[in-house]
Order: C-alpha cells, then structure tokens, then sequence
C-alpha cells in the first residue's frame, strides 16, 4: 500500500456500498472497509467518526447549500418557493450521484438504525430552512410549516428518483412533487 493516493474518501464510500450490499450493514467491520479500499483504519477515521458517517457524511455540505440557496432566494418568493429552490439545488447536486444515491437507500432500507439516522438527517434540513425563512421575516410558524412540507415533498421525490426505471431528473421529481402538493391544497 503507498503512503498516498488520491480520493481516499471516495474509496472509502464506494467499498463501503458494496460491501454493505454484499454482506449486510451490521456485518461490515471498518477493517473490512478500510482493507477493500486499500487503506489503513487509520485513513478511514481521518474521513469518517465510524462506518455509519460513510452514509452521512455530507451532511453539512447540503445543509450549507439549503439554507445558502434559500436565504439567497429573491425577495418576492414565498416561503414554499424558498424552500422548494433550496431542494432543487440540492437535487441538482445529488443527481450527479444517482446510482451511488440508489446503493445508499437500499443501505438505509434494510436497517431501522440508519432509517432513524436519515430522518433526523432530514429533520435537521428542515430545522435549518426554517430558521433562514425566519431570518428572512417569515413567521415561526410559517417557516416551520414551510420547511417541513418541503422536506416531506423531498423525500417523496427521492423515493421516485430512486426507483428503478424513473429516468426522471431528481430536480424535475422535486418540481412535480411541489407540482401535486399545490394541486392538492
């Protein structure tokens, strides 16, 4: 093994997936991650707090571009347009990643902790666009209830783009989505 090659972390995920897939989440040891990607234990917690944050860990990048992307929104859009802006950039930017996206769902499927783990993850978004609605003037309630049904209008898009055959973008299931939520109200 050398002393460096490039995109350790990328390695980390990618043999991470496969072998979540192969043997099971609960199964898969960071030593098993870490030897499939040809890096020491060591490498992989320089990247990662344990096997479950190779799931999550970008978190904080997404949730940067939400609440930039929404607080940048222009001053006559309401809320829900805010919001449902917000969600599309980040659609934009997980769609780069679809069939990594649909491996990591099929991850999170299978085990009720890291189901727990992606709903706090989408709790937190929604926390996070409602305190930037709020620090645009919008009402504590409003923004909250903004945030959440976009969030909820999310998920429901994810679920789409993730299923096999959907050739939809993820951006394009989030305008729909936020399509048929208007339709509905």
């Amino acid at each position: 093994m050398g002393r460096w090659q490039p995109d350790a972390r990328g390695r980390l995920e990618q043999a991470a997936l496969e072998l979540f897939a192969e043997r099971g989440y609960e199964e898969t040891t960071v030593a098993e991650i870490a030897a499939r990607a040809g890096l020491t234990e060591r490498t992989f917690f320089r990247h990662y707090a344990d096997k479950r944050e190779v799931l999550f860990g970008g978190a904080a990048m997404v949730t940067e571009l939400l609440v930039g992307t929404a607080a940048g929104a222009a001053r006559q859009a309401s809320p829900i347009e805010a919001v449902a802006g917000a969600l599309q950039a980040v659609g934009a930017v997980i769609e780069e990643r679809r069939e990594l996206a649909r491996r990591r769902s099929r991850v999170i499927a299978a085990n009720p902790e890291l189901q727990e783990r992606e709903l706090n993850k989408l709790a937190s978004w929604a926390d996070a666009l409602a305190a930037t609605l709020r620090a645009r003037g919008v009402d504590d309630s409003d923004a909250r209830l903004a945030a959440h049904v976009g969030v909820a209008v999310f998920h429901v898009a994810f679920a789409r783009w993730v299923a096999r055959g959907n050739r939809s973008t993820l951006p394009e299931l989030i305008g729909t989505s936020f399509e048929e939520l208007r339709a509905l109200v």
